[in-house]
């Protein structure tokens, strides 16, 4: 132990080693000791000369700090002494300040120490095991030895872990530890493992982040909290910047309801902490990133949509009203409210009717163009400001008409001030930075609304008192003429170029002064410095604006004089390279990246997002218009009345399809409904055809019942009958007499229905030839086939019922004397009954028919084809089966009347009463007929 007491400072004799020499000595101990107390505490020892002997311990002790992660696995004291030290070596946090050289050389060295360790991928492995070991000395070590590897060589750490099964998972379980260091650690962890890496964020995402991340910030005190919100904070901004499907997410997980309680703030907002600042500050930009211009307009639009409904905007709203916020919090506050209402015309709406709490109240629109005007206020105040008016036009048509409306003669109030009045005071103050926003604010009331274009042509100014007022387009002009600071000519120059462009109106109404042309081809032509020549190329795209949107309505500015004048004056290739030099200065393609207008300082607020797209659109049409010859233009001209002549056919044609389109959907509709009478008609005929095979069910068993019943009759018919009375005997016989009335019905239209069925046939062989006319008499025949199938069931039916009737009579009539007769009134009554069910029947029958008749009549006309006749016919033969089969049915039904009429008859003669036969009466009328011959 001597050798501990002299690296730890004890005194010993002799000369002392060097650095180095200690450090040899402590490595052979960790890696030649067989006591885990001896390697123990040579690790201690390589603990504390990490710091003083970096490049030494890092060099000669990293393969032994490693080997001991590996073998002493169950101390827990080595490791948190190994994991210290590689930390001690990796890390650059811990450097004291130094010059920038030696800084350099402290980062080069945790760099190449970083790369040492990450050589072989399995040690990162076994960092993310020992993240599972719960004591606290050896998992806080490992978590602070994982940040500084991801903070040196953030991208190859970031795809070792990522192929590492559940090494994104162990991580997340940092943020469920108790211990509030090794969950804070953890964090700033995941902040290094999420950085730039879209896959690591959706896994971490799906790992349940957002919900723990929400759920810390709120035991923190939200924006009252302190680091570890602000942490939090900056996890989640790098979980969702950029990233599509995390934002998706993080919506539908119905996590932005979950913000709108950051940002409630009371009345008293003085003395705000630096710590509050930053949080609400990095809460801002959380929502900003939800709604970035840069998201896809599907998803920004539905975050605008749900932070409406649950009520953000509102309370964002609140904070822009409210007084004593911070101006860096208002500024941003200004900033996300413009994005949550980009292009959304329900938010924009709200957003009109939100009023400063003033005394009379103002809208918000108005209070804030004061502070974009008022040259006091801070520059990035401003330049958010009117970020936030031009959002608040975007897409907003009906916002742009109420702008512009405060600028018509017929709606200015002397007694209050109005969005327009506050821009024409911009417009034309002395402050350049003001004349600059006014003039793009103005710009954006008109952007692509040619309605508004031709009303602000309208708007008349009182320059002075005894002078007749100015068109505000004549004001701009002047101006311009006069000399004024770039920055304003500039902004102007962009109003105008807005202004007339695609507006052959304004075209003319600046072409009419006389001055303009002369002042705009002078300004091209000349030699100027550096600083002019943005104005000059902003000059040749008015005047390039008015050759190509000239409707010639002005004989000494048509489009062919303008452009010789500009052949004679400047020159077309003098005035393409001038045109040109817009796109080419440095400031323009910095505004062509964003919308928001962000600039260093006031004097390079030169150049609008909106503005930088019509350059680019306009560019090359103008270049193109000032080369064509005039007979060019003519050919274009004619091309351009060939297109629209096309157009208007293909706009007749378009509007055809839509009326076809219209009819084929009220067809459909047509054939759907009667799809589905077709439906309920089938299901009637099914219901009826059950009914009726129930009813031959019903009469099979009463047949066989019967035959039962008079075999049992014939064995005691002399019994029996020797008990009827007289008045029986008579009413038995009118039911014989009645019995025989309808035998002869019946057999008389079987015959009938046998002709019909005959003829039908003959029909039905007919249809086969290729006679076209013979259809309709076809469809005829079947429908009068289907008219007599009915008919015959009802008839079937009603046939049944006195079947039944007669049963129940005979029946009455065999058994012994002591059962009284059927009075007559019930007779009557009973009949009545069956008559009306019959009427009713035959009613509903009638009914059925017909809407089946206009059904089928309609499809008939729908639908005329060969393949539909062919179906009729094979319906047609089945009808025929099935009535020669009812026929049969009823044939049989007749038999066996006709056998009980005859066992009625043989009883009535074994009575002694006199019984004439059918053969007898048949012979009778044929005598008497041959004797009438005779």
């Amino acid at each position: 132990m001597n050798f501990f007491r002299g690296v730890m400072g004890g005194q010993t004799a002799g000369p002392q080693p060097s650095g180095a020499e200690t450090i040899q000595k402590l490595c052979d101990r960790v890696a030649s000791s067989t006591l885990l107390e001896d390697r123990r505490d040579a690790v201690r020892a390589l603990k504390s000369l990490s710091k003083k002997y970096r490049m030494e311990v890092g060099t000669q002790a990293m393969d032994h700090l490693i080997n001991i992660l590996h073998t002493d696995r169950s101390d827990s004291e080595i490791l948190g002494y190994a994991l210290d030290t590689l930390y001690n070596v990796i890390s650059n946090d811990e450097e004291e300040e130094q010059d920038e050289n030696a800084q350099k050389q402290a980062d080069d060295l945790g760099t190449q120490f970083t790369e040492k360790f990450i050589q072989d991928p399995e040690h990162i492995t076994l960092l993310l095991t020992l993240l599972e070991e719960f004591d606290f000395h050896v998992r806080w070590p490992a978590v602070k030895l994982l940040t500084a590897l991801l903070k040196s060589q953030g991208v190859q750490v970031q795809g070792i872990i990522l192929v590492s099964p559940m090494g994104v998972s162990r991580l997340m379980d940092l943020l469920a530890d108790s211990r509030e260091v090794i969950r804070n650690d953890g964090l700033l962890l995941l902040q290094q493992l999420t950085k730039g890496n879209a896959a690591i964020q959706k896994i971490v995402a799906f790992e349940n982040a957002f919900e723990r991340l929400l759920d810390i910030i709120t035991e923190e005190g939200s924006s009252d909290g302190g680091i570890v919100v602000e942490d939090c904070l900056l996890l989640l901004l790098n979980l969702l910047k950029n990233n599509s499907s995390n934002q998706n997410f993080f919506k539908e997980g119905s996590y932005i309801q979950r913000m709108k309680p950051w940002f409630e703030v009371g009345d008293d907002n003085s003395g705000w902490s630096a710590q509050k600042v930053t949080n609400l500050h990095l809460m801002l930009q959380l929502v900003r990133v939800m709604v970035s211009p840069v998201n896809s307009p599907g998803a920004t639009a539905s975050c605008q949509k749900c932070m409406y409904q649950c009520g953000l905007l509102q309370q964002l709203c609140t904070i822009l009203m409210a007084t004593g916020v911070p101006a860096d919090i208002l500024t941003e506050t200004i900033n996300t409210v413009s994005e949550v209402i980009r292009g959304s015309q329900v938010n924009q709406d709200y957003f009109t009717s939100v009023n400063a709490p003033s005394n009379p109240p103002r809208p918000a629109i108005v209070v804030l163009l004061m502070s974009m005007v008022n040259e006091r206020q801070p520059f990035v105040l401003r330049c958010a400001v009117l970020y936030c008016f031009q959002c608040f036009l975007y897409k907003n048509q009906k916002g742009q008409g109420e702008i512009v409306a405060t600028l018509l003669p017929s709606t200015i109030d002397a007694n209050s001030i109005s969005a327009g009045q506050l821009l024409c005071g911009g417009l034309f103050s002395a402050d350049s930075l003001s004349n600059w926003c006014a003039a793009v604010a103005v710009a954006h009331t008109l952007q692509d609304n040619l309605t508004q274009k031709e009303q602000l042509l309208r708007v008349q100014l009182a320059t002075s008192l005894g002078k007749p007022p100015v068109s505000l387009l004549q004001q701009c002009t002047n101006i311009l003429s006069q000399g004024s600071k770039v920055q304003t000519r500039v902004g102007l120059l962009m109003l105008l170029c807005t202004w007339i462009s695609n507006c052959p109106i304004a075209v003319t109404h600046f072409l009419h002064n006389q001055d303009n042309v002369p002042f705009l081809t002078a300004q091209i032509s000349e030699n100027l410095g550096e600083d002019e020549r943005l104005v000059q190329g902003l000059c040749a795209l008015l005047l390039g604006i008015c050759i190509y949107y000239n409707d010639n309505s002005l004989e000494n500015y048509t489009k062919e004089k303008l452009k010789q004048l500009i052949e004679k004056r400047i020159g077309k290739e003098n005035f393409v390279e001038k045109l040109g030099s817009i796109t080419k200065h440095e400031l323009y393609s910095r505004a062509a990246l964003k919308p928001q207008p962000i600039f260093p300082s006031p004097e390079q607020m030169l150049f609008d997002h909106e503005f930088t797209r019509l350059v680019k659109e306009l560019e090359g049409l103008i270049t193109k218009a000032v080369h064509k010859s005039s007979e060019e233009e003519k050919k274009e001209e004619e091309v351009k009345k060939t297109l629209e002549q096309h157009d208007n056919i293909v706009t007749q044609y378009k509007e055809l399809i839509r009326e076809q389109d219209v009819q084929i959907q009220e067809l459909k509709e047509k054939v759907s409904s009667m799809t589905t009478q077709t439906e309920q008609l089938q299901a009637t005929v099914s219901q009826q055809q059950s009914q009726i095979q129930q009813h031959k069910d019903q009469y099979n068993i009463l047949k066989l019942k019967l035959g039962k019943e008079n075999q049992s009759q014939s064995s005691q018919g002399d019994t029996q009958v020797n008990g009827l009375q007289t008045e029986e005997l008579a009413q038995l016989r009118e039911e014989l007499e009645e019995l025989r009335r309808q035998q002869k019905l019946l057999q008389t239209q079987l015959s009938e229905k046998d002709v019909q069925i005959d003829s039908l046939k003959s029909a039905a062989q007919a249809a086969e030839g290729p006679a076209g006319s013979d259809n309709t008499e076809i469809l005829q025949e079947l429908e009068g086939l289907k008219n007599q199938v009915q008919t015959h069931l009802a008839e079937i039916s009603h046939l049944k019922a006195e079947r039944q009737e007669l049963l129940r009579r005979a029946e009455a009539g065999v058994k012994p004397s002591d059962t009284a007769p059927p009075s007559d009134s019930s007779s009557d009554a009973a009949k009545a009954e069956l008559e009306n069910r019959l009427a009713a029947q035959t009613a509903e029958m009638e009914r059925l028919k017909e809407s089946r008749s206009g059904l089928e009549q309609q499809l008939a006309a729908a639908t005329s084809t060969a393949a539909i006749l062919q179906t009729e016919k094979s319906k047609l033969q089945t009808e025929v089966q099935e009535s020669k089969k009812e026929q049969d049915d009823l044939l049989m039904l007749l038999a066996d009347q006709d056998q009980k009429i005859h066992s009625l008859k043989q009883k009535l003669k074994d009575l002694g009463e006199m019984v004439e036969d059918e053969d007898d009466l048949r012979d009778q009328t044929s005598d008497e007929d041959d004797e009438d011959e005779d």
